[in-house]
């Protein structure tokens, strides 16, 4: 199968147009034709070609997103609320930041359809605080989408009316779980809600609100554009359509290829030009590090939803980080780890805690400190904490844990044995041939 085959570039396809991220060119490129369509279609209808084409979200968990919208409880006489997470905090993701640098119209064209069909007249997209360019581009955006009539009161004459609000949050990776971002857009600490109520009944300012991926709502106008049977026929059965796959680390061309789910880390390693020469894949993550990490013999697994789930993963956001023989696993762990205990937001004893801890005990066995039986101090420290913290954080923190003593528990015994890494700084690689990867 040919590169060409192999690749779907829709929200990818302007990327290398000169100027793609301006009004014209997105509108030469036929771009807020699917408004128009959207505007003359029936809400319902909207939501339905939504349910209807499979699309799932994009941010990591998976929920099909038609669904979501149809939860808002139209009898409400509150506002409703859409709102675009794009807090994209999570180590080795990086997909939605070039989305909204290349083809800022095409979230935005997506906010209008999808706020219109939940019938929300002001939308926000919440951007990371600290990707201050990228706050700029889709501001400006906005500014032309408002000044060509796209935006404002009685958008072309249909009647309806939508203001969008580009959010600047304060850098918290915590704020990128949904319930913490509604509370850092309030003007609070980001810290987890408890639910219920669930966002869809009370969610910004206790009213019903939608919260989606950017490559989700980006993906709307395509669906309106093409239909719904359009995009179900990409992907797999129960994972349908194309995603944004971001490959980083030892590959010999690291970036976003995009391409249908259930496409295989073999299949996109070949078209990134294979491992940096000389060297062999060693582990991985499929969704960046928060999902359980996955090695050399997961090559030709499915990269959907269900695959990554029989492989005891997830497929996260896609962000396929690849690390070669060189790289100790131990090392690349702990500072994993070090991240999730300095972004966690304290409000809960096991993540607060618990972190801080996996910490010091991995410190410890990197260094050489300690023996056998701490590795299964660790594995009970990550028992205390997987499912007993407020959000998902804590999950997120023991899974590379975990999965790495699965899969590389000679790795940390050699620590504990050498006294330290068994690293020689005058060798190319780390791992001689006398460490081979533990049985899974």
């Amino acid at each position: 199968m040919s590169d060409v085959d192999t690749l779907t570039p829709v929200l990818t396809k302007d990327w290398g147009t000169d100027r793609s991220w301006t009004l014209p060119v997105y509108e030469s490129r036929g771009g807020y034709a699917s408004l128009k369509k959207a505007l003359t279609m029936a809400q319902d209808d909207i939501i339905a070609a939504v349910k209807d084409s499979g699309l799932r979200g994009r941010g990591g968990a998976g929920f099909p997103t038609g669904m979501k919208w149809s939860f808002i409880p139209q009898d409400n006489p509150k506002p409703k609320y859409l709102v675009v997470n794009a807090d994209e905090s999570e180590p080795g993701t990086c997909k939605d930041t070039p989305l909204m640098m290349a083809s800022p119209h095409v979230l935005v064209e997506g906010v209008i359809i999808s706020s219109f069909a939940i019938r929300a007249n002001t939308a926000f997209i919440y951007i990371r605080g600290e990707i201050l360019h990228v706050i700029r581009r889709v501001q400006a955006a906005v500014a032309e989408a408002y000044a060509a009539g796209h935006l404002g009161t009685n958008i072309h004459g249909s009647g309806y009316d939508l203001d969008i609000v580009v959010h600047a949050g304060a850098g918290a990776y915590i704020c990128g779980e949904e319930t913490a971002l509604l509370e850092g857009l309030e003007g609070r600490r980001g810290q987890p809600r408890l639910r219920p109520p669930f966002p869809a009944v009370a969610g910004l300012y206790a009213s019903p609100t939608v919260i989606n991926n950017v490559e989700s709502i980006a993906s709307v106008p395509s669906i309106i554009e093409h239909g719904a049977e359009w995009f179900a026929s990409m992907g797999t059965e129960k994972s349908k359509g194309y995603g944004i796959f971001s490959l980083s680390g030892h590959v010999t061309r690291p970036g976003q290829y995009e391409a249908p789910l259930g496409i295989t880390l073999r299949e996109l390693i070949g078209l990134s030009g294979g491992m940096r020469e000389g060297h062999q894949l060693k582990f991985w993550t499929p969704g960046g590090s928060s999902t359980p990490l996955l090695t050399d013999e997961h090559l030709d697994l499915p990269l959907d939803f269900e695959g990554m789930a029989g492989a005891g993963t997830m497929l996260g956001t896609r962000a396929i980080q690849l690390f070669d023989e060189t790289t100790c696993v131990v090392r690349a762990v702990l500072r994993w780890t070090e991240f999730y205990k300095h972004e966690s937001c304290g409000k809960c004893t096991p993540c607060r805690e618990g972190t801080w801890w996996l910490v010091q005990t991995l410190a410890a066995i990197e260094r050489g400190e300690g023996s056998e039986a701490d590795l299964d101090l660790l594995l009970d420290q990550c028992e205390n904490i997987l499912g007993r913290s407020f959000c998902a954080l804590g999950d997120g923190a023991t899974s590379p844990i975990s999965s790495s003593i699965q899969y590389f528990r000679d790795e940390y015994v050699a620590h504990l044995t050498h006294g330290g890494c068994p690293l020689d700084p005058a060798a190319s690689t780390v791992w001689g041939s006398s460490l081979t990867r533990s049985g899974a």
